[in-house]
């Protein structure tokens, strides 16, 4: 029966990779129905990883009130203002300003209020706007895997702390060797594609008056909201506090030898706290939190990791023995096919966290060296492989000079190669990292 509920989980992921959005998640929960109904069973506090979705709930909240209180428009502001200061740096300050947002803020969502300042810069200077998008999008996806408060860095601290790899040596593995691989990634985004006054695409939709043409230099008398600087002031303390407790509590600084509270426990309190002074600060309605476009994007993420973290952990704990004994013989054969098998699961899976939650549980128990799950991880931000990611999308819809499009086949467009670059690099960083920083 295993290749039948396999066959049955990879339909209901392949039907919510096709709805889309929340409907990821939707397909999940009716596939574990007919899981159940063919047989398997389900426990509810082993099978739901709950963790995981607290902290994305709570985040996703200090988040929105950031946006309420004008913290996120000021910090799209301070982007706009640096990338029309340098445009001709744009292919490399774009990725780092959507690697820094997303660094900060644990999602990649961050990224849409950015993408139509990169188009517009890159046109007024007739640089080809899919190098600076391309690696833009996936910089804001890659930042996810080594952004301190993310949900996936949270579900792999959850697999890795009781094999003795902690919070603080992910985060000093992570962070440098994305930021690295993004980097090397920019730096191939830039010699893409023919430049944009040679692109037939662009002369053909220029000639039909089809690109738009906004000669504005920004809008100098923007003035942020009064609660934006201090909002932002606050939620940047939140996330010194969040690394500062993970540090004193950590086994290997040892400060806490019995600390109140877990990594995760504490970022969930930290971060609700956080919305609570963020919405204290702006005195705005705090009903309209739930209509922030970044507490929908949460939300949907939530629940997209419910149910299709529920279908891929009800399969695996039903067959673990099965799969453990099948992967153990590959993987310990050929323990970097881990990177691999990430970078395939990734772009169906639609979220780091459901990726890690989903593989990383399975793959220590068959015992696969921390260190290679630690450096093969960052292979779960591969969100651009197929180019039906809402950035993707956005990026693409945005471009109206048609520099970034999909070719023939779906694989033809401009995040694959510096996408993948970014993440082969980052993964053989890890490799030579790792070692020196497990000791």
């Amino acid at each position: 029966m295993i290749w039948f509920h396999l066959a049955v989980a990879i339909i209901f992921i392949i039907i919510g990779s096709r709805l889309g959005g929340v409907g990821v998640g939707l397909a999940g929960g009716a596939g574990c129905i007919v899981l159940a109904a063919t047989g398997l069973h389900t426990k509810v506090a082993e099978d739901i990883p709950w963790t995981v979705i607290g902290i994305i709930m709570t985040v996703i909240c200090a988040i929105a009130a950031l946006q309420l209180a004008g913290g996120m428009d000021y910090l799209v502001h301070l982007t706009e203002v640096m990338l029309r200061k340098h445009p001709n740096h744009i292919n490399y300050l774009a990725p780092l300003s959507t690697f820094l947002l997303s660094l900060l803020c644990g999602t990649g969502h961050t990224a849409y209020s950015v993408l139509p300042v990169i188009v517009e810069v890159a046109k007024e200077h007739k640089i080809r706007p899919s190098r600076p998008l391309s690696i833009a999008v996936v910089a804001s996806q890659v930042a996810v895997a080594s952004s301190p408060i993310s949900a996936a860095t949270l579900a792999l601290v959850g697999v890795l702390e009781p094999l003795g790899v902690g919070y603080l040596k992910i985060l000093a593995v992570t962070i440098p060797t994305t930021f690295i691989g993004c980097a090397v990634g920019a730096v191939v985004a830039s010699h893409q594609g023919k430049d944009l006054e040679d692109d037939p695409v662009y002369q053909e939709r220029e000639a039909k008056g089809l690109v738009s043409h906004n000669a504005a230099v920004g809008d100098t008398a923007w003035k942020p909201k009064r609660s934006a600087v201090p909002s932002l002031v606050a939620f940047l303390i939140a996330l010194v506090v969040v690394v500062g407790y993970a540090t004193i509590s950590s086994e290997e600084v040892g400060v806490l030898s019995k600390p109140p509270m877990t990594s995760s426990a504490a970022i969930m309190l930290i971060m609700l706290t956080t919305a609570m002074i963020i919405c204290m600060i702006s005195h705005e309605d705090v009903k309209q939190l739930t209509t922030q476009a970044t507490f929908r994007a949460g939300m949907s993420a939530a629940i997209c990791i419910l149910g299709l973290a529920w279908l891929g952990n009800m399969f695996v704990n039903n067959y673990m023995d099965v799969l453990t004994h099948a992967g153990a013989s590959i993987l310990h054969s050929a323990p970097w096919f881990l990177s691999v098998i990430l970078y395939l699961a990734a772009p169906l899976m639609f979220s780091h966290a459901a990726t890690t939650v989903a593989f990383m549980p399975v793959v220590a128990k068959i015992g696969v060296s921390p260190a290679v799950m630690l450096a093969c991880y960052p292979a779960v931000a591969n969100y651009y492989l197929l180019p039906n990611y809402p950035t993707t999308v956005a990026a693409m819809e945005m471009d109206d000079t048609g520099s970034t499009r999909v070719g023939r086949i779906v694989f033809n467009h401009p995040f694959v190669i510096p996408g993948t670059v970014s993440i082969v690099v980052t993964i053989l960083l890890g490799a030579f990292g790792v070692p020196v920083v497990l000791g």
